[in-house]
């Protein structure tokens, strides 16, 4: 604050000198010093003391606060060089030229800023994601935590953890993505997501009571979230079109090389994904170990041995 001030006042007081020699020193040059000096005195004045001091100060947001105090800088010196070239030159189509190349490179150095700041609004006013919400953009995924004007922040979950759980990083992913990028919102007008278990079987294993066994122990543990995803999808089918879909667990069986695949779909929590799979897993497993008619099948190599020996008595 006093430094600023301090600063001001010597382009003041400069501004003041030069003032006093122009009136007395009646050239144009003289007077072109003048008036820049009027110029960088009174930009300072607003751009670094009023809006930097008094307005960029008060947000909280440290990355935010960054970026503005960036723009600010960058937007004060090409309004100096915008009047500067207004005294300096007097040729028409010359100041139209120099005005061209600084446009140009005032939307070349700020266009990350711009796209944020319009990715932003669009965020707020179209309701994309909420404080709160889970989404994933660029192959990024989080929990938001804040939507600022810039950026927006992600408690980030994966990362090096496995599953949808959070990693402990804070996230913060400029806004502009929303522009270039899909975003995926997993809890924006309903709070589940469809999630698939897949247990091997083998061949001589009873398929059959496999699949009545497994799929019996889903249905008894999402019957809660099956019941309210039900009930979310009526809802939401009231804003969208959206044909009814079958929430109840259900179970597919795929042939493969090795095995019988056997894979249980169902509805889920979108923030507890990873332990209700944990969850059914174990008890399937723990099912399948009483049922000696089912048998988790896992690849196998065979391997043949020949006598050498024998061979070469035989050759």
């Amino acid at each position: 604050m006093k430094r600023q001030l301090l600063v001001f006042s010597v382009l003041l007081l400069l501004s003041a000198g030069l003032g006093i020699v122009a009136y007395y020193i009646t050239d144009p040059y003289v007077a072109s010093i003048f008036y820049t000096a009027i110029v960088v005195t009174f930009t300072y004045l607003f751009f670094t003391i009023i809006l930097g001091m008094f307005l960029v100060s008060r947000i909280t947001d440290l990355k935010t606060r960054y970026t503005a105090k960036k723009a600010i800088s960058v937007l004060s010196v090409v309004f100096i060089l915008a009047l500067c070239l207004r005294i300096w030159v007097t040729d028409t189509s010359a100041l139209i030229v120099s005005y061209g190349i600084i446009g140009a490179a005032l939307a070349f150095a700020l266009q990350d800023v711009f796209k944020n700041f319009v990715g932003g609004f669009l965020v707020i006013i179209s309701s994309m994601y909420r404080v709160g919400d889970r989404i994933a953009i660029d192959n990024n995924f989080g929990d938001v935590m804040d939507i600022g004007v810039l950026n927006t922040t992600l408690m980030e979950i994966r990362g090096w953890v496995s599953g949808d759980q959070p990693s402990g990083r804070l996230l913060s992913i400029p806004n502009g993505l929303v522009i270039t990028h899909p975003v995926y919102n997993y809890t924006r007008d309903h709070s589940f997501v469809w999630d698939e278990i897949s247990i091997p079987l083998t061949y001589d294993s009873d398929w059959r009571r496999a699949k009545e066994l497994i799929l019996g122990i889903v249905v008894q543990e999402t019957a809660s979230i099956t019941k309210q995803a039900d009930a979310e999808i009526e809802r939401i089918g009231e804003t969208y079109y959206l044909p009814k879909k079958v929430v109840e667990p259900s179970a597919y069986i795929t042939l493969t090389d090795n095995w019988i695949t056997l894979d249980i779909r169902y509805v889920t929590d979108a923030r507890s994904r990873r332990m209700l799979r944990s969850r059914l897993n174990e008890l399937a497993l723990a099912a399948i170990e009483k049922d000696d008619r089912i048998t988790i099948s896992s690849t196998t190599v065979t391997v043949t041995t020949v006598d050498a020996a024998s061979t070469l008595q035989k050759g």
